[in-house]
C-alpha cells in the first residue's frame, strides 16, 4: 500500500503589506521528497501520519513530496504558488500509483490571482489521483472553508485545540485515512458556513464561550457512526468570497446524522455570537502602567494588534514607544524586526552606542518609526532560530539593544513574535526576571507559563487589530456579522 504524503501551511492576512514568498517557505521550512521523513519524525501532522503508519502490522510505503510551512503574513505571490502547487503536482504524478493521499494545508492561504490558494491545491491533487483515490485533508481550526475543498477531499478534520494539536491532528488524520483504504469507512459528508467573524482575542479553546463549541463538537464525535467533527472559526483577516465559521462533520455513510450534528452546531454557533466579541483589552497607557506596578513579574502584554501569528509584520512601536514615554523603573522585554537596525547595531558592535529609527517601517499604517538612542547589549551575527512545537524558525541576524530598562530584541525576521524565551536567553538575560515580556501574538503563551504572574490584553491598532469594522472588506459576502446588521439566521441546505 502507497500513501502519498504532502503538506503546504501558510495563514494569510489579505491586509497585511508583507507578501508571501518562496524565501518565506524557505525560512519556515522547506523540504522535498524523502527529507521530509528524516526532519518530521514526531513533528506536526507528517510527524502523526509517520507515527500511525510505523504502528500498523501491513507495510506501509510512505511517499513524502512536499513539506512548506510559512510564518502568516500577506498573500502569497504568484511565482511562489506557482512553484507549491507544480512541486506538489509533479512530484504526485512521479509517484503514481498511489493507494490515498494526506494531505496537511493551513486553509486560510490566499493569493492576488487565487483566493482560494488551499481549496485550489486540493483540488489540483484531485486531478491528478482521479475520483476513487481517497484524499483526507488536514487543516488548521482559523481555516476558511470552503465549496472546492469539500467537493476536492474526501474527509476533511482539523485541529481540536488552541494552542493547536498538529501532532495529534496528523495521527487522526492518518488513522482516518488508513480505515478509508481497508474499507472500513464510507464517509458522509455534511459542512455549513455560518456569516459571522469573530477577534482572534477570543479563540482560545480553553476558555468560554469556544469552550461550549469546540467541547460540543468533542462530544459528538463519542457518538457511534461519527467520524469527524471540525468546527472552524476562521481567521477573520481574510478578504475572499466564502468568508465565514464553518463546520464540516463526517460520519460513516450516515448523511442524515451528519446533517443534524452539522446543524446544530452551527446554530449553537450563530446563537454564542454576541459573546465572542465581549473583549478584555484594557487601554495602552494602563496596561503599561498596571504591569509595571505589579508586585512580581513577569506580566505577558500580547501586542494582538501586530500578532506574527496573524501575518502582522511584527514592527508596530506603539507599545515600546508608551514604555519609553513611561521611563519603567523594571525590566521588560520586547521583540521588533527591523532588518536595518539589525544592520546598524552589528557595524557598530556590542557595547557601542547607536541612535536609530526603529520599528514601524512595514506596518506604517497605524504606527511609525521611533527614533531611540540605545546600547548595543549583544549582537546575533550568525543568526538565531527558534524552536516550537509545529517547528523550527529564523529570526536571522538579531541584535539586543537597551533603551533604559527595556531590552529590545531587533531581528532581520519575525521568528514567532517573541513566544519562545529561549531568544533572550541567547543574550544572557533571564526572562523570568523581567517585569513585563511583550509578545506579538494573540496566544501561544505555553512556553511561559512556568514563569509568568498575569496577562493583560492591551488595545491597539494594527494589521491584526481586534476591529473589524475598521478594515475594508471587499470580497466577503454579505451580509457577515457583526460587519452587518442580520437578524436572524438558522442553519440548512
Amino acid at each position: 500500500m502507497r500513501i502519498a504524503a504532502g503538506q503546504i501551511l501558510q495563514e494569510t492576512n489579505t491586509f497585511s503589506p508583507r507578501p508571501c514568498t518562496r524565501a518565506d517557505f524557505e525560512e519556515g521550512g522547506l523540504y522535498l521528497g524523502e527529507e521530509i521523513l528524516r526532519r518530521m519524525k514526531g513533528t506536526g501532522e507528517i510527524g502523526g501520519l509517520m507515527s500511525v503508519v510505523e504502528r500498523e502490522a501491513d507495510p506501509i510505503e510512505l511517499v513524502p513530496i512536499i513539506k512548506a510551512t510559512a510564518m502568516p503574513g500577506g498573500m502569497i505571490t504568484e511565482d511562489t504558488l506557482k512553484y507549491l502547487r507544480t512541486t506538489l503536482v509533479d512530484g504526485l504524478k512521479r509517484s503514481l500509483p498511489v493507494d490515498g493521499v494526506f494531505l496537511s494545508l493551513h486553509g486560510a492561504a490566499s493569493s492576488d490571482k487565487v483566493r482560494d490558494v488551499d481549496g485550489y491545491l486540493t483540488a489540483s491533487v484531485r486531478d491528478v489521483v482521479g475520483p476513487h483515490i481517497p484524499i483526507v485533508l488536514t487543516l488548521d481550526h482559523h481555516a476558511n472553508v470552503t465549496r472546492l475543498m469539500t467537493e476536492s477531499a474526501d474527509v476533511i478534520t482539523a485541529y481540536h485545540v488552541q494552542p493547536h494539536d498538529p501532532l495529534e491532528t496528523g495521527r487522526r488524520g492518518a488513522s482516518i485515512l488508513l480505515s478509508l483504504l481497508h474499507g472500513k469507512a464510507r464517509p458522509a459528508v455534511s459542512w455549513q458556513k455560518i456569516p459571522m467573524v469573530s477577534p482572534a482575542d477570543r479563540m482560545q479553546t480553553d476558555e468560554w464561550p469556544m469552550t461550549e463549541w469546540f467541547g460540543r463538537a468533542r462530544d459528538m464525535e463519542k457518538l457511534a457512526k461519527v467520524i469527524s467533527v471540525a468546527t472552524f472559526p476562521v481567521n477573520p483577516w481574510l478578504d475572499v468570497p466564502e468568508m465565514g465559521w464553518a463546520v464540516v462533520v463526517v460520519t460513516d455513510g450516515d448523511k442524515k446524522l451528519a446533517d443534524e450534528l452539522c446543524g446544530e452546531l452551527a446554530n449553537m454557533a450563530w446563537a454564542l455570537r454576541h459573546e465572542f466579541w465581549k473583549l478584555n483589552r484594557k487601554p495602552l497607557e494602563q496596561a503599561v502602567h498596571i504591569a509595571a506596578a505589579a508586585p512580581e513579574g513577569p506580566i505577558l502584554i500580547p501586542d494582538r494588534s501586530d500578532s506574527v501569528l496573524c501575518g502582522a509584520p511584527g514592527d508596530s512601536t506603539l507599545i515600546l514607544k508608551e514604555m519609553l514615554r513611561q521611563n519603567l523603573s523594571c525590566v521588560a522585554l520586547v521583540p521588533m524586526v527591523d532588518p536595518e537596525v539589525v544592520d546598524q547595531a552589528i557595524e557598530a558592535g556590542t557595547g557601542s552606542t547607536i541612535t536609530v529609527r526603529v520599528g514601524g517601517k512595514m506596518d506604517n499604517v497605524f504606527s511609525e518609526p521611533l527614533d531611540v538612542t540605545a546600547k548595543v547589549a549583544g549582537v546575533a551575527t550568525e543568526g538565531l532560530s527558534v524552536t516550537i512545537h509545529w517547528g523550527t524558525y529564523q529570526m536571522g541576524r538579531a541584535a539586543l539593544l537597551e533603551i533604559g530598562n527595556v531590552k529590545l530584541l531587533v531581528s532581520e525576521y519575525r521568528g514567532v513574535g517573541g513566544i519562545q524565551p529561549e531568544m533572550y536567553r541567547y543574550f544572557g538575560l533571564d526572562p523570568a526576571k523581567a517585569r513585563i515580556i511583550v509578545v506579538k501574538t494573540t496566544g501561544n503563551f505555553q512556553y511561559y507559563t512556568s514563569m509568568m504572574k498575569g496577562v493583560i490584553a492591551v488595545d491597539t491598532k494594527g494589521i491584526s487589530g481586534w476591529d473589524l469594522k475598521s478594515f475594508k472588506f471587499k470580497k466577503v459576502p454579505r451580509p457577515l456579522f457583526p460587519l452587518d446588521d442580520i437578524g436572524e439566521w438558522h442553519a440548512g441546505p
